[in-house]
């Protein structure tokens, strides 16, 4: 187990923890498995480029820092899949079985979002040093910008209850270093099937769009590489970003 106390920091307001923990990486000060917690980000980042807008003290802003020496460069949506199971093992026990991965790595709950993961990684030459694991969840914050594909959702939006942000935060700490060692126990293939039976729109028929063209295609499962298979007249693969879901 990983001493939680000396390895889980907290910022009251930070342009960005990813930033922040990669900062500590870079100027040799960080250690794995430390997480940063802040009740406000400035810039937080998403996605795509996309910007992560929070109100202050209401959801999870975290960042933890691993190492990933165990792991090469191709291998990358391993990690990406330990901490998605782990951010959705910690948001089905408050909101239940609604709660999805939507591939790459968001969590869902009933059709709408409820979390997001970024992960920034060190790399040096070949090796693959470190990871900065960026993970925010939606919790006591009640009004959201509505202009996104997928509504979001919160904690409280589904439990009718109010919770204390940091004490979730520590436990989600806990929740990534659980599945981070499943990982580097050569867990791997089973934590894949896991994810596959809690893939959002499994079976089901969804629209995506790739290069401006929207077809419909049916979700069928996420490949050991990361890659999303699809099949309608032919059976499909999409890698990370070339493809957009679309209502």
């Amino acid at each position: 187990m990983h001493s939680a106390e000396n390895s889980f920091k907290i910022l009251t307001s930070v342009d960005s923890t990813n930033n922040y923990a990669m900062g500590m990486i870079r100027n040799g000060s960080a250690k794995h498995g430390t997480a940063w917690f802040s009740y406000e980000q400035t810039h937080g980042k998403g996605r795509r480029g996309n910007t992560w807008k929070t109100e202050k003290g209401k959801n999870i802003i975290l960042s933890i820092a691993v190492t990933t020496g165990f792991l090469t460069l191709s291998q990358q949506f391993h990690l990406s899949l330990a901490v998605s199971l782990a951010c959705s093992d910690f948001f089905k026990k408050y909101a239940g079985d609604k709660t999805k991965i939507k591939w790459p790595n968001d969590i869902f709950w009933n059709d709408r979002k409820a979390g997001g993961i970024l992960i920034e990684n060190v790399i040096k030459g070949n090796n693959w040093q470190w990871a900065v694991i960026g993970i925010g969840i939606n919790v006591n914050q009640t009004e959201f910008n509505l202009h996104a594909v997928f509504k979001p959702v919160s904690l409280k939006q589904i439990t009718g209850k109010d919770f204390n942000v940091l004490d979730l935060a520590k436990e989600l700490h806990q929740a990534v270093m659980t599945r981070y060692d499943e990982l580097q126990n050569n867990r791997f293939e089973k934590m894949l099937f896991e994810y596959n039976q809690y893939l959002f729109g499994l079976n089901k028929r969804i629209k995506l769009k790739k290069e401006n063209i929207i077809f419909e295609t049916t979700v069928k499962e996420v490949s050991s590489q990361g890659k999303l298979i699809t099949t309608d007249i032919t059976e499909r693969e999409f890698d990370f970003d070339e493809v957009e879901w679309v209502r």
